[in-house]
């Protein structure tokens, strides 16, 4: 092939994909339930916006921050949607690196849960919306609690749990006395895991800045954590993230799971859950203090600087966290399987509050959450289960890993614990914190 024809070649190349793509809306978003039925209502979206395609990239949870974190400040422009969190939301907001979201009248932004808007904003102006919003919860098997007389108290202790957990251990039958997270990532374990630091009165950072993670209560709640899963939870759990735990729990398989408020809808569905009817909740467990014991999250919709569809997109990101987008998954799938935890409007409906079960624990755990005051000693950061600064994410995630190696049985929790502030230290003397 001659140099012309090649060029001419690969220019038609070009040409037919910038055709094929032109008019759509590229969303990366992450593979959880209530994401999946949205991608199944795009024709009602676009029915509705003849002339915008929707073209969804969907990915596991680890992945997806990877993928738009680099996107981000790479300024690939990738995506003109992206699903991120309120980890990322307030530190790319003030980097400029999202457009400010402007909501007209009908959309009310004053229905908005107020933890999930202040959470999402920055110097009081949006910059993303959420799609769902959660906080953190004990759901349990009500039958096998009640079977060994266990009651719950309305925020038991992690001892509590504990003591339960072995009660109704039962694997010759297929019942693990408690499922948790053990998969490595800042948001996927350490999430989990940072609530119950806090609740065993420990934290990230002191008011120096410098890494707490060989402190006592890190020590304490790590190795109860470990212990606790060895002994009554599922072979397997350090592979384990959400979806592979809500698998478990609806098969039946888990006695007690502490997680996202989120999959209360999951497991109390019918078609989805084989113990839809057995299922009963209480607030995160507490240890030394319930502060920082249930997480605060919000997965939510923004759209980055770099998008070349940006109006497309504020019509598409306005659509799906509205509260027509609401009642439509409502008349579709039903009350109970609503995104939640986003506005004040779902939990003053009559219709919610019959379908869902778990309305009341979820909202008194998402407004119990208190990013401002999460931990007992003072800490000089905002946030429940993560520290709202850029270095965080590295340091989560190698701090993940070795929980991870812990829990896999490749390392002892003070060979972790031991490890862990190297990592820290390094990206906070790097970003300046500290020499």
């Amino acid at each position: 092939m001659t140099l012309k024809k090649s060029l001419a070649f690969a220019f038609g190349l070009a040409a037919a994909a910038t055709a094929a793509t032109a008019g759509d809306l590229v969303i990366a978003t992450v593979n959880n339930g209530h994401m999946i039925e949205m991608q199944k209502l795009t024709p009602h979206f676009e029915k509705a916006n003849p002339g915008i395609k929707l073209k969804w990239v969907t990915l596991e949870e680890g992945v997806l921050r990877q993928r738009v974190t680099t996107d981000i400040a790479t300024k690939g422009g990738q995506f003109d949607v992206m699903t991120i969190g309120m980890y990322e939301t307030p530190i790319w907001g003030k980097k400029g690196w999202l457009n400010e979201l402007k909501m007209d009248a009908a959309y009310d932004v004053d229905d908005l849960l107020p933890a999930m808007r202040n959470g999402l904003s920055v110097d009081g102006k949006l910059y993303a919306v959420p799609f769902y919003g959660e906080s953190s919860m004990l759901m349990y098997r009500k039958d096998l609690t009640d079977k060994a007389g266990i009651k719950f108290a309305e925020r038991p202790t992690w001892t509590e749990v504990r003591d339960a957990a072995a009660k109704i251990h039962d694997p010759k039958n297929g019942v693990y006395g408690i499922c948790l997270r053990g998969k490595p990532g800042w948001g996927d374990n350490m999430a989990f895991l940072t609530t119950m630091v806090n609740s065993f009165g420990g934290q990230w950072f002191d008011m120096q800045w410098k890494p707490q993670l060989e402190s006592q209560p890190w020590k304490d709640a790590v190795t109860f954590y470990v212990d606790m899963l060895k002994k009554y939870g599922p072979p397997g759990s350090s592979a384990n993230s959400f979806n592979e735990i809500l698998a478990l729990y609806n098969e039946g398989k888990c006695g007690m799971w502490v997680d996202a408020t989120i999959a209360a809808s999951f497991i109390t569905d019918p078609k989805q859950s084989k113990v839809a009817d057995k299922v009963a909740f209480a607030q995160g467990p507490k240890m030394v203090t319930d502060k920082g014991a249930n997480w605060l999250w919000a997965w939510a919709l923004a759209i980055p600087a770099g998008s070349k569809n940006a109006a497309d997109a504020q019509k598409f990101v306005t659509w799906a966290t509205s509260k027509d987008y609401i009642n439509l998954v409502a008349k579709e799938k039903g009350w109970a399987s609503v995104p939640t935890g986003t506005r004040k409007s779902t939990y003053a409906n009559p219709e919610f509050l019959k379908a869902a079960k778990f309305a009341e624990a979820e909202k008194k755990a998402i407004d119990s959450a208190n990013p401002n005051d999460s931990t007992l000693p003072k800490s000089p950061y905002v946030g429940v289960q993560f520290a709202a600064i850029p270095e965080f994410q590295a340091i989560g995630i190698a701090v993940g890993q070795q929980m991870t190696a812990v829990l896999a049985g490749k390392a002892t929790v003070d060979q972790a614990l031991k490890a862990a502030p190297v990592a820290a230290d390094r990206e906070m003397k790097k970003g300046g914190y500290y020499k």
